[in-house]
């Protein structure tokens, strides 16, 4: 037998679930399907390779669905200052620093774990959303305003409207014919997961070196999350060699203010690659998160942009709705990718001319970068722009939806 709901979200990891808490206290039904629960939360477990930046506008959005506490109770790092520098050149630096714009903080470390965990508690709580996990998904007829959703236990979901949150593999995506423009960068991203010899630490930096950045993302107590982004050969390599033979090559490769490391606790790869939906939406569809885009993780911002997503997408719905308007329609949908595809798209372009001008040793790009590097370090203003702007607060022509706000 078959259930009818309102709107059926597909993934129920950060951006899904999140989704779904704001569209609660409604009179819409909402289902929210989710493979596999995640792994309860323990103090005493290591931390988790997979990390995110959570911008302030991110927090917000958190804070607004009621999902905040949630993670603060749990585990997470605030860092208040983030430091760029050229390899071998400490000239061509620049440092930004949470004091200048009057702010304890610039954002987060936090696991996705924790994140995840922390909103499908929220769900759990919401009258109007049915949370189905584990449901694995047998397949996808869309149809405008009445898709339906097969799980391999036979159970079948109808929706007016179908929500991808199913990431950049999706599955609803392909169902409605919705294409992408791709590309795989060509740098894999290692992340190691290790404890150093400092205590807390309150900065995030990253160095840039030929073959890629290597960044230092603080975590809680004396931990931190490494990334080394490298050609896929060289992960590889690094990937096949023994613990003690790894952190002889990090020691050797990363800079001093690392400091020592006491152990590393994990370490795993993924290839790095850019991914675009031609469209965010279509008749009784949309996309948010990964399933509509997928950008270099540079500067930490594809989380970021994909709780503006969901704050963005469940405005339009809950607006049109309040208005009697068919909120699964293409004609209110399209508000949607207005708000959200031209800063996405701003903010893929400026990840990767990051990556095309700090990923090489062309001598010439190398002055610009060190000019500009060295310029940015003495500009207040500049800085400032930059801070906001990593805060997910500034941004051109960029609309930020409401539960971004104070």
């Amino acid at each position: 037998m078959d259930k009818r709901y309102d709107i059926v979200i597909v993934g129920g990891g950060m951006v899904g679930s999140a989704i779904a808490c704001a569209l609660a206290d409604s009179d819409l039904s909402v289902a929210l399907l989710e493979q596999q629960p995640p792994q309860p939360f323990a103090p005493e477990q290591p931390h988790d390779l997979r990390v995110s930046a959570l911008s302030l506008a991110s927090e917000n959005i958190l804070r607004h669905l009621g999902a905040w506490e949630g993670i603060s109770s749990r585990r997470l790092c605030p860092y208040r200052r983030m430091r760029v520098w050229e390899a071998n050149d400490n000239r061509a630096a620049t440092e930004f620093d949470s004091f200048h714009i009057d702010h304890p903080y610039l954002g987060h470390i936090a696991e996705n774990r924790i994140v995840q965990l922390a909103l499908l508690e929220r769900v759990k709580q919401l009258d109007n959303v049915d949370l189905i996990c584990p449901a694995a998904v047998a397949g996808i007829d869309y149809s405008a305003g009445a898709s339906l959703v097969r799980l391999d236990d036979g159970r079948e979901l109808i929706g007016r409207l179908l929500v991808a949150g199913d990431g950049g593999n999706s599955r609803v995506r392909e169902a409605a014919g919705i294409g992408v423009v791709k590309w795989d960068y060509e740098q894999y991203a290692l992340v190691a997961s290790v404890k150093t010899a400092y205590g807390q630490q309150d900065i995030t930096w990253q160095q840039f070196t030929p073959t890629g950045p290597l960044a230092f993302l603080p975590l809680s107590g004396p931990h931190a999350s490494l990334v080394w982004y490298n050609t896929p050969n060289n992960v590889q390599r690094l990937m096949a060699l023994s613990d003690e033979q790894f952190l002889a090559e990090l020691t050797a490769t990363f800079p001093a203010r690392l400091g020592q490391i006491d152990s590393l606790l994990e370490r795993g790869f993924f290839p790095l690659r850019r991914q675009h939906a031609q469209h965010y939406v279509a008749e009784g569809v949309a996309l948010a998160g990964d399933a509509a885009h997928m950008i270099h993780p540079l500067a930490g911002q594809g989380v970021n942009i994909g709780f503006l997503d969901a704050a963005a997408l469940a405005e339009i719905i809950l607006e049109a709705h309040g208005k009697g308007e068919a909120f699964e329609s293409l004609e209110v949908l399209r508000r949607y990718e207005s708000m959200r595809r031209r800063h996405n798209l701003l903010m893929m372009q400026t990840m990767d001319a990051f990556y095309r001008m700090f990923s090489n040793d062309s001598r010439a790009l190398k002055i610009v970068r060190n000019l500009g590097l060295g310029l940015a370090g003495h500009l207040s203003f500049a800085k400032d722009r930059v801070m906001a702007f990593a805060m997910g607060l500034e941004g051109d022509g960029v609309h930020l939806p409401a539960l971004a706000k104070r």
